[in-house]
Formats: C-alpha cells, structure tokens, sequence
C-alpha cells in the first residue's frame, strides 16, 4: 500500500495540510493542468464545494468522478 504524501497549501487565507496517496496527486495535478489551473485553485474550488466532508476525502472523489467522467466515452 503506498505511503501518504503530505502537502501544504494556503487556502482562502489559511494553511492546511492533505495527505493523499501519490496516485490521486498526480490524478489531480494532471486534472488542473488540463484545466489550465494551478493546483491549489483546484484544491480551493474543492474546498469551496465539499460541504461537511473532509477535504481530504473530497479530493479522492472529485479525482475519482473526473477519471469516470473521461473514461465514459463510447466503447
């Protein structure tokens, strides 16, 4: 099982660390790149919309459902 990565941020004026798996790092700094934002804009919009979760476990789910989304095409 991978090791959690920990990272640092400064969201809406205050710091916060995440600790993911690498995979969902890389899935999330792949997602902003081809969104053409910075990867801490994404974990902000995240935040912003996670509600009562985790932000932690909003990030899987938004990396998990943007992968659903690109993989749904015709087979």
């Amino acid at each position: 099982m991978a090791q959690l990565k920990k990272r640092s941020f400064s969201i809406a004026g205050h710091r916060t660390s995440i600790a993911l798996e690498p995979e969902f790092w890389t899935a999330l700094e792949e997602q902003a790149r081809s969104e053409r934002k910075h990867l801490v804009a994404l974990i902000a919009l995240v935040d912003s919309k996670r509600g009562e979760r985790p932000l932690a476990s909003a990030l899987r789910v938004y990396a998990l459902l943007r992968a659903m989304s690109e993989d749904s095409g015709p087979l």
